[in-house]
């Protein structure tokens, strides 16, 4: 079978643009063809020449060595291709690389179906429509495009092309401009001036700029542009330099009871070569799994979309009965299609086998047994169960419930976040005299549901019996508190009430005995034998021990047993009021100017302890003046308020003036007070009694001094 190398036309153009020039290029080492593609044929024949490629280092070609990427395939001494064996298909393109003493390159072999006859360079380069530049003329200049392999060892600066002038004006320079020469990166291409060479001054990255686009004058010996600019392509040739790496860890999933086949998680590297290429064409493998037990496979992964599924029969997957309930992969992406000369990276999946409610909470016993005083609250047993799924998960933490036994809802149970044990709990106080055992049905499930296919068998229930101890059980009082109305000031020794207590201890026939506890005001006795609580002192409503008219006192009622018990009952005497109070005015003293032009001296209040209608309306009245004191009135403002008011200027002096007060109780009750006037000096808005006082002195004096010579005589 022969094969025939498929040119494009553009390339075909460069080529002979390349022959009509050659005599005026030095050499250039590397590939003299860099790109072929030809058409996939039914078979690659074994040692059947594919095509021939021509490598000139420009040195004799020392230690010329080629490297193809597909291992399929080797490139013979005398630049032939060729397949090692038979191969119906090779995959998308080959890459031959190519290395001597003095220089390296590389070359690609693109393979396309039938009539699919894609591959020119601007599609292998992915450059757009009218900008390759295989030939660009534009006036007297002729610029082909540039391949140029990224990774290029040194020396530096190396040789890569040339343009030409074609009419050759004598003193004409070539400049040459753009980014990667004036504009950064800067420096990475330069023309020869005379000559038209372009160098290429360093290592270039294709993943870091894959095109570089200049722009070629011609120049006058001033520096004067006289023909261009001319578009001058350069095309970096990417290398495999970039190993898949793998950016998104790290990488969990989480599988359990999954049907085979089932997809547990995707893995997915970068690989920042041309993705259009193989180089970035990635493939995925599983180095290693660990532990390697039950199987060495259980997963399998997808070369192409790393997709990591199950390939064992879910019971291998059961976490009960594995060591180790995780897996660790090593995965490996590898471009180039996955072949060897591909470059690996690898990461690490963590699988983790997830639990599923496959085994049922069990009770360890059938019956359990406790026991508890009675009118005891609190945790009295706690009941265990086995669950064989992992622990600390809804599949494994237990839910208790009581489901007969408890019509009182005398009893609880929770569930101990810590062991899984049920704490059975009374929560409203037993009584021996009612029942002295109880019965209880407690049955047991999971937070999570079962799986399908299993169900809670006869070991998820049990029975809790409970014995009651009977407890010496203090007396009651019937009812608490005990309540009585009584009025304030009723005789002592009157009877206030008698209290009954009882003894819950109905089947030990004990006798109850009574005495005070608390009397804070010291008022009342209590018969010891049949309850009877009487008066000791009188009962005083306006008693700072009584509040809001209700006077409190507690009781004890003991019992006859060994030993004995208590119970406290409290007693409540409401108590009515009785007009025991008389009224009290306010204030008791006054002060006044003696030119003063208002004459009402001073607005008195009442009040009275009592309760209505034992207090107000109040009565103000004068009590008997005498001598110059009478010149005093008193009118009433409201049922509570009076006022005095001096019908005349008085000299400065010091008056006092009887006011009575009576309430409206029946008996009414009055209070005698005497209200103190002082007739003061005011000036200037400032008031000076100390000469009322002084003269109130001096006649106190005269008045004794007058009755001391009385008796003298």
């Amino acid at each position: 079978m022969q094969h025939k190398t498929q040119l494009t036309l553009p390339f075909l153009l460069s080529q002979v643009l390349l022959l009509v020039f050659a005599e005026d290029l030095e050499c250039i080492p590397g590939f003299q063809q860099k790109v072929f593609h030809i058409e996939q044929p039914s078979e690659f024949t074994e040692d059947q020449p594919i095509l021939n490629l021509v490598f000139d280092d420009c040195k004799g070609n020392d230690k010329l060595n080629f490297e193809v990427s597909n291992p399929d395939f080797k490139v013979e001494p005398n630049g032939s291709l060729v397949a090692l064996k038979n191969i119906s298909e090779a995959g998308r393109a080959l890459f031959i690389h190519a290395r001597s003493a003095q220089a390296e390159d590389m070359a690609e072999v693109l393979i396309v179906g039938g009539k699919d006859n894609h591959g020119s360079l601007k599609e292998i380069f992915k450059i757009e429509d009218g900008n390759l530049g295989i030939l660009r003329q534009k006036r007297a200049i002729v610029a082909t495009a540039i391949l140029i392999p990224e990774n290029q060892r040194p020396p530096f600066p190396r040789v890569v092309g040339r343009v030409i002038d074609s009419d050759g004006t004598e003193g004409s320079k070539f400049r040459l401009s753009g980014k990667g020469v004036d504009q950064e990166p800067k420096g990475a291409f330069k023309i020869n001036e005379n000559t038209g060479e372009i160098s290429v001054t360093r290592s270039l990255d294709r993943e870091a700029i894959s095109t570089y686009q200049l722009q070629v004058e011609i120049t006058d010996v001033s520096g004067k542009s006289i023909e261009g600019p001319v578009l001058l392509d350069i095309i970096v040739i990417d290398q495999n330099d970039n190993r898949p790496i793998f950016r998104e860890g790290p990488y969990v999933g989480h599988v359990g009871g999954s049907p085979t086949g089932s997809t547990v998680m995707r893995m997915m590297a970068f690989d920042a070569d041309d993705p259009g290429t193989d180089n970035a064409l990635l493939r995925y493998n599983i180095l290693k799994q660990t532990p390697d037990k039950p199987s060495p496979n259980m997963f399998f992964i997808d070369p192409e979309k790393g997709d990591i599924v199950t390939v064992v029969s879910p019971a291998l997957l059961d976490r009960e009965t594995m060591e180790n309930p995780k897996y660790e992969l090593i995965i490996e992406a590898k471009d180039m299609a996955g072949l060897d000369v591909g470059l690996t990276g690898t990461a690490t999946a963590t699988i983790v086998i997830d639990d599923k409610n496959d085994h049922p909470p069990e009770f360890t016993k059938k019956e359990f047994h406790a026991t508890v005083k009675e009118g005891v609250t609190g945790v009295i047993v706690n009941v265990t169960v086995e669950d064989r799924d992992d622990p600390a998960t809804g599949a494994w933490r237990a839910v208790y419930t009581i489901i007969n036994g408890n019509p009182g809802q005398s009893f609880e149970i929770h569930t101990n976040p810590k062991t899984n044990e049920g704490m059975l709990s009374v929560v409203k106080p037993l009584d021996y005299e009612i029942s002295a055992f109880h019965t209880l049905l407690i049955k047991v499930e999971n937070e999570d549901p079962l799986v399908p296919d299993i169900a809670y068998g006869p070991s998820s229930t049990a029975t809790v019996q409970i014995t009651v101890l009977d407890v010496n059980e203090g007396p009651v009082f019937h009812p608490d508190p005990m309540m009585v109305t009584k009025q304030e000031n009723i005789p002592i020794g009157s009877v206030v009430l008698t209290v009954v207590a009882t003894d819950p201890d109905t089947l030990q026939h004990q006798t109850i005995r009574y005495s005070v506890y608390k009397d804070p005001a010291g008022w009342l006795e209590i018969n010891p034998t049949n309850g009877t609580i009487f008066t000791t002192a009188v009962l005083d409503r306006e008693s700072p021990y009584v509040h809001n008219n209700v006077y409190t006192a507690l009781f004890l009622a003991i019992d006859s047993g060994n030993p004995p018990a208590t119970g406290t009952g409290t007693l409540q005497i409401t108590l009515e009021d009785v007009n025991d109070n008389a009224p009290a005015i306010y204030p008791t003293l006054a002060k006044v100017c003696d030119d003063a032009k208002e004459l009402r001296v001073v607005v008195l209040g009442a009040s009275d302890k009592d309760l209505h209608p034992n207090t107000d309306p109040f009565k103000f009245e004068l009590s008997k003046q005498s001598g110059p004191d009478k010149v005093w009135k008193i009118t009433k403002i409201n049922n509570t308020h009076a006022q005095v008011i001096l019908p005349q200027n008085l000299k400065k002096a010091n008056y006092n003036i009887p006011i009575l007060v009576t309430d409206s109780g029946k008996p009414p009750l009055t209070n005698n007070t005497e209200l103190k006037v002082q007739v003061c000096s005011c000036k200037k808005s400032k008031m000076d009694c100390s000469a009322a006082d002084a003269l109130h002195i001096s006649m106190i004096l005269i008045l004794l001094f007058s009755l001391f010579s009385l008796f003298c005589l």
